[in-house]
């Protein structure tokens, strides 16, 4: 299966040596269910775009600290690409800025949340039965760093999994598009990281609450990678 990431972040310098760039966390992830994957990665954020849409099995839209709605030509260059993705039906992926980026190109709503930051490992109910009948429960933990939220979905979008923080946390449109706000690829390390680095931005609070959750919570990001590599190989 050929997998193509595309890349919208850059790790902290002093954090890569640890944690990887963000497309080595999704290759290590995805390499945990299926290790003969093959992957190449697009650093969009530079204005680099695959110049074809074939022979790839899967798109994924990595996480981003930009927000979709900032004007920046990278970003309006990925709508354009999404909106080719979704008229060409290829498999896509969008991952927290992914997931709010595919929305925005395809219609819905992105802002910032009145509710504030979400961090550490937040819950949310699946409603798609396809998912969940994964055996694993109606229930997913992942892993969250995200203020910004997608506020409405694409018109033509089922929402597949929610809470009452995220009321959007995860959509599919058709059998082509799949989204999530969680991070699958983050570890608790890299969360408890980012947490400590954006304390003052995120509020005292709501940092302990993550904090707390890092031990009391299973995060589930092998599942998620099974439903990626389910989704990219379905006919």
């Amino acid at each position: 299966m050929n997998i193509s990431i595309l890349k919208t972040d850059a790790v902290r310098p002093e954090w890569v040596a640890t944690f990887g760039e963000y497309p080595d966390m999704f290759e290590r992830l995805l390499t945990l269910v299926d290790p003969t994957l093959s992957f190449q990665v697009w650093d969009v954020e530079q204005g680099a775009l695959p110049p074809t849409t074939d022979g790839v099995d899967g798109f994924i839209i990595t996480g981003s600290k930009s927000s979709v709605y900032e004007d920046k030509p990278w970003i309006r260059q990925l709508e354009d690409f999404v909106r080719r993705l979704h008229r060409e039906r290829r498999k896509v992926v969008g991952i927290c800025f992914g997931h709010q980026l595919i929305a925005q190109a395809l219609g819905g709503l992105v802002d910032k949340s009145p509710k504030g930051w979400g961090v550490g490992v937040h819950s949310y109910a699946i409603t798609a039965p396809t998912l969940s009948a994964d055996g694993q429960g109606e229930v997913l933990s992942l892993l969250a760093s995200h203020q910004d939220q997608v506020m409405s979905a694409p018109v033509d979008a089922e929402v597949v999994a929610h809470s009452e923080h995220c009321p959007i946390a995860g959509f599919k449109i058709a059998d082509h598009i799949l989204t999530f706000q969680g991070h699958p690829e983050f570890i608790p390390e890299y969360s408890r990281e980012i947490m400590h680095f954006r304390r003052s931005m995120i509020g005292d609070e709501r940092v302990s609450a993550g904090m707390a959750s890092l031990d009391a919570i299973e995060h589930q990001g092998e599942r998620v990678a099974r439903w990626m590599l389910s989704f990219f190989g379905a006919q």
